[in-house]
């Protein structure tokens, strides 16, 4: 038995070795992860709530067993007594390590709060909802006619707004007595009708005219970050968008290695769905206070998301999905009550709408996208790419439209880098180097101000530097490449070959130095020789995806890229080009959707004919499987290189000049146990 045990963190991917006996807060502060304390470790504050996850976790290498973590204490049992902790949560200050363990750190224990990348987009709504609000005079009733209440609702409706027969379960009949008197006989009826209904259903009644809001929400549910629009469902409007890590992220980063995790574990797949169901629930709320509504006024919810995470959130064991032919339960759209799926945050009666998915690795998330940026009407060749932990790919014109899914890995949302984390305040997203001096210069979050500006350590003073999220890192590597420290094969150079101090030995390799903040207690931000193989990793599946697609389309070249999810909305055309991450384009023709799934999610909430328009274009989506095609080994391996080892990029050395560099394995750190000597 050792003496020490090894502890991992999600989301920030952070990790180390502590002695058994180690509270968990101290662990993580050691770590530099981001979990609040404000009491001194007392177990006064609560602000330390964490989870921790037990089974076997491959993608971790880690077998976590129900004794991995101290058992509960006094300090515990009496905050859980008076306050109460939400189920599986323990104190991070009394938690102690007593073996292996991965712990989730929840939003609401990190001190600085996620920013949501996946904004909503603005975009012109065609209103056709399938929930509106209706006023109707209702008949009284009298003795020489004994019709009930209800039946006298439904001819009202169908003599005045030509809703024939409608349907409404128990809860309203209950209130429907009651709300007609008091509303002398006039009232205002929430209707829902989806694309797929025979009939009209009620949802709610109310005395009178009411002019209360009438809500809906449109969630995109991706593998790492789960992003809600709340829409004014009478004409479109976004009232707030808010969001918050997936919390599935601690049984696997990404999706193969949550299938691995139901697979070894069983019942695995319970806990994960509810999980990401308790926290769809609570990003409902929160993003009705913040709005300044009441989330009971929310009566439908549009949702799209990647295959697994469909069968995930549905509680569908997704095993399935994890071997040939990949088989979904369903593909097939969906129209859930919202109670059946525990969304107990939104009306009571509100209805959930799941769009259809394309194939097996091609979700509901990509059909949106289709919704949104209609690649089925485009002229020219356009490749669609919405980048997060799985890549989801689309290709075509108005002739044909092909589409895969490519597995890149959360390395573009900051995971498994070095000094990686979630897009939250303080974290570097912006990266530029001086080719001449090699120093560097950047941006982080919350402030617009570069790091050589005067007055940004004062801008900077309240939240640090903190780590470097997904943009900050890919665009680190692309101006790596740029200023000669990285070579076309990945390999940091040393400081005798790069001429810079900051590209320092770090064991067989060297780490280039963005940041150092120790002399102020703060990190030494660096880019590992790691952090470029595992960029170089995500951007060779994307590449390799984006060329399978051409090779099934007949194509050498696209016209045109459009970047799509919160990686579109701010990575530079050029840093992607330049680690060649896309195919090669004019880079006034790469552009970016925004969250282009968030917005095909809002447009289907809007509109029961998007609906019907997205069910039948998915039919016309032909799916290329990457996992079987023989020559994605190929692209891949081809990709490797920065930018490429065979493609040519005329339109982006028209305007760029990558430094002819190649660094061999001497020197001191040089090396990397013989592996740069490949070449690609």
């Amino acid at each position: 038995m050792t003496d020490d045990a090894l502890v991992i963190f999600t989301p920030s991917g952070k990790r180390g070795r502590f002695a058994l006996g180690t509270p968990v807060l101290t662990a993580a502060r050691q770590l530099g992860v981001d979990l609040d304390s404000v009491c001194g470790g007392r177990g006064i504050c609560s602000k330390c709530q964490i989870t921790p996850g037990y089974g076997e976790f491959s993608k971790h290498g880690v077998t976590v067993a129900e004794d991995a973590l101290s058992e509960w204490n006094s300090v515990e049992d009496r905050y859980n007594r008076i306050r109460g902790l939400t189920e599986g949560r323990r104190l991070g200050c009394q938690a102690k390590v007593m073996g292996d363990v991965v712990i989730d750190v929840p939003p609401e224990s990190q001190v600085h709060k996620q920013v949501i990348r996946k904004s909503a987009t603005e975009r012109v709504m065609v209103m056709d909802p399938a929930t509106r609000a209706v006023y109707v005079e209702v008949e009284e009733p009298d003795m020489h006619e004994p019709t009930g209440d209800f039946e006298r609702l439904q001819r009202a409706l169908a003599a005045q707004w030509q809703v024939e027969g409608v349907e409404a379960d128990l809860s309203i009949l209950r209130r429907l007595q009651p709300v007609l008197r008091k509303g002398e006989w006039k009232v205002t009826v929430v209707l829902h009708k989806g694309n797929h209904d025979a009939k009209a259903r009620v949802l709610d009644i109310f005395p009178g005219f009411h002019e209360g809001p009438l809500l809906g929400l449109a969630v995109d549910l991706g593998s790492t970050t789960i992003a809600a629009h709340l829409c004014d469902l009478s004409d479109g409007r976004v009232l707030g968008s808010s969001g918050l890590m997936n919390p599935q992220i601690r049984f696997g980063e990404d999706l193969m290695s949550r299938v691995s995790y139901v697979m070894m574990n069983p019942g695995g797949d319970v806990e994960m769905t509810r999980v990401v169901r308790g926290a769809i629930n609570a990003l409902a709320q929160v993003i009705a206070v913040e709005a300044g509504v009441d989330a009971g006024t929310i009566y439908e919810m549009v949702i799209v998301c990647n295959p697994v995470m469909h069968h995930l959130f549905l509680g569908v064991d997704p095993v399935e999905l994890g071997q040939a032919p990949f088989a979904l339960a369903t593909s097939g759209s969906l129209s859930l009550d919202a109670r059946e799926l525990e969304l107990s945050n939104l009306n009571r009666n509100a209805r959930v709408y799941v769009l259809p998915c394309i194939a097996g690795h091609v979700g509901a998330d990509c059909a949106a996208v289709a919704l949104s940026e209609e690649p089925q009407k485009s002229r020219d060749m356009v490749l669609i790419v919405d980048v997060g932990t799985n890549a989801e790919l689309l290709l075509g014109n108005e002739t044909r439209v092909l589409a895969c899914s490519s597995p890149t890995g959360p390395a573009f949302e900051g995971a498994q880098i070095s000094s990686g984390q979630r897009a939250a305040p303080g974290a570097i997203e912006r990266v530029e180097i001086d080719p001449a001096t090699k120093e560097p210069r950047f941006r982080v979050i919350g402030s617009d101000l570069w790091s050589d500006d005067p007055g940004f350590a004062e801008a900077t003073a309240t939240t640090g530097i903190t780590g470097i999220c997904g943009s900050g890192i890919i665009e680190a590597v692309a101006e790596m490449r740029m200023a000669g420290l990285v070579d076309p094969g990945g390999l940091i150079g040393g400081p005798d070959q790069t001429g810079t101090a900051r590209c320092e030995p770090h064991g067989r390799t060297h780490s280039y130095l963005l940041h150092d903040g120790s002399a102020e207690g703060g990190p030494k931000i660096m880019v590992t020789q790691g952090d470029i193989r595992a960029i170089q990793l995500a951007k060779s599946a994307l590449y390799a995806g984006a060329r399978l697609l051409m090779d099934a389309m007949g194509v050498d070249t696209v016209d045109r890229v459009t970047l799509a999810g919160a990686f579109g909305a701010h990575i530079s055309p050029k840093h992607a080009m330049v680690l060649g991450m896309i195919p090669d384009a004019p880079l006034d023709k790469v552009t970016s959707a925004g969250n282009a799934a968030g917005t095909g999610a809002r447009i289907a909430l809007c509109s029961v004919a998007a609906r019907d328009g997205i069910e039948a274009t998915v039919h016309q989506i032909h799916k290329v499987e990457t996992a079987i095609e023989p020559r994605f080994q190929e692209h891949f391996v081809n990709a490797n290189a920065i930018p490429h080892a065979v493609d040519a990029f005329p339109n982006l050395m028209s305007i760029v000049t990558l430094p002819d560099v190649s660094f061999n394995t001497s020197g001191s750190g040089g090396g990397d146990g013989g592996r740069r000597r490949r070449r690609v």
